[in-house]
């Protein structure tokens, strides 16, 4: 009679399950086309400087100012490509803070599609940074 022994996982290292080969390349490109979606959302908020009735430059300076929100997004979108614990630990926060902070002064829904997104890009990239080595084929 055979024996099968069961191998332990090494103190240092921690099993997560097997991807299923067709969920590889979607689960390594959506949370960057979520994020890419949400920049273009939160980019839509700044067109209403054209309605404010300001000079050219004023127009200009205003815009900018209202696309910061999406050159940190896009920044923080340019980190988390390669590194992504980064991001699943910057989008979560700041989706995280955003509902503390601004708890009470909105209705529901608001929070649902700033802090919704956020998160979920976040929780995305953390679960790709833990298959990160079966996504890239290194297993």
């Amino acid at each position: 009679m055979v024996e099968a022994k069961a191998e332990e996982p090494s103190d240092n290292q921690t099993e997560v399950p097997a991807v299923r080969p067709s969920a590889k390349r979607p689960l390594f490109l959506a949370p960057r086309i979520l994020c890419i979606a949400f920049a273009v959302f939160v980019s839509l908020f700044a067109l209403d400087v054209f309605n404010a009735g300001l000079g050219f430059w004023e127009t200009l300076v205003a815009l900018l100012i209202h696309l910061i929100p999406t050159g940190v997004i896009l920044g923080i979108l340019a980190v988390s490509w390669r590194w992504e614990w980064v991001g699943g630990i910057l989008f979560t926060g700041f989706g995280l803070t955003y509902l503390v902070v601004t708890w009470g002064r909105f209705t529901w829904y608001v929070y649902l599609f700033i802090s919704g997104p956020l998160v979920a890009v976040g929780i995305l990239f953390l679960i790709g940074w833990l298959y990160r080595d079966e996504l890239r084929g290194k297993s």
